[in-house]
C-alpha cells in the first residue's frame, strides 16, 4: 500500500509538492444520489417546486463548488478547471448526479468532482427540505480518473 502523501517524514500535514510534475490532461468522473419521497421527486421532475428549477440551480451550485474545492479542503491544490459537466438522472426513488471535471495540470481533479457532486445533492436537499426532511444522500464515489503519473483508474476495476 502507498503511504499517505499529505504527511511529511515527521508526520506533519503538508501540501504535496507538485512543482516538478508535468502538466497533463486529467479527468475525474463522480456520482452520488439523493433518495426522496415520490411526491418530492414529482415536484423536482415537473419543475413545480415553488423555489424554481431545482436541478438547474443544483447544476450551477455544483459548478461553483468545483471551482472552490481548494478553499474547502485544506491541502487541496487550486486548479484551473477546463470543464465541469453536471448531469442528473431521475430514478424511481430519487435523483442520481454525475459530475465530470477536467483540467490540464500537475494534479488530478478528483476532489473538484467529488465536491461538486456533494454540493449538487446538498442543494437539492436544501431546496426540497420543506416538503421532505427524510431525504438521504448516499453513494458518493469516484467512478473514474484519467491522466497523470498514476494512470487511469475505474471503479469497476477496468482501469
Amino acid at each position: 500500500m502507498n503511504s499517505l502523501t499529505h504527511f511529511n517524514a515527521q508526520g506533519q500535514a503538508h501540501m504535496v509538492d507538485v512543482g516538478a510534475k508535468a502538466d497533463t490532461h486529467r479527468v475525474a468522473r463522480t456520482e452520488g444520489r439523493i433518495r426522496m419521497q415520490a411526491a418530492t421527486l414529482a415536484l423536482v421532475a415537473q419543475g413545480g417546486h415553488k423555489k424554481g428549477d431545482v436541478l438547474g440551480i443544483a447544476r450551477i451550485a455544483a459548478i461553483m463548488a468545483a471551482k472552490k474545492a481548494s478553499e474547502l479542503i485544506p491541502l487541496c491544490h487550486p486548479l484551473p478547471l477546463t470543464r465541469v459537466d453536471v448531469s442528473f438522472e431521475l430514478e424511481a426513488d430519487g435523483v442520481r448526479c454525475e459530475v465530470v471535471a477536467e483540467t490540464v495540470g500537475k494534479t488530478g481533479v478528483e476532489m473538484e468532482a467529488l465536491t461538486a457532486v456533494n454540493v449538487a445533492l446538498l442543494t437539492i436537499y436544501d431546496m426540497c427540505k420543506a416538503v421532505d426532511r427524510g431525504m438521504v444522500i448516499d453513494g458518493i464515489r469516484l467512478l473514474e480518473k484519467r491522466g497523470g503519473k498514476s494512470g487511469d483508474w475505474r471503479a469497476d476495476g477496468n482501469g
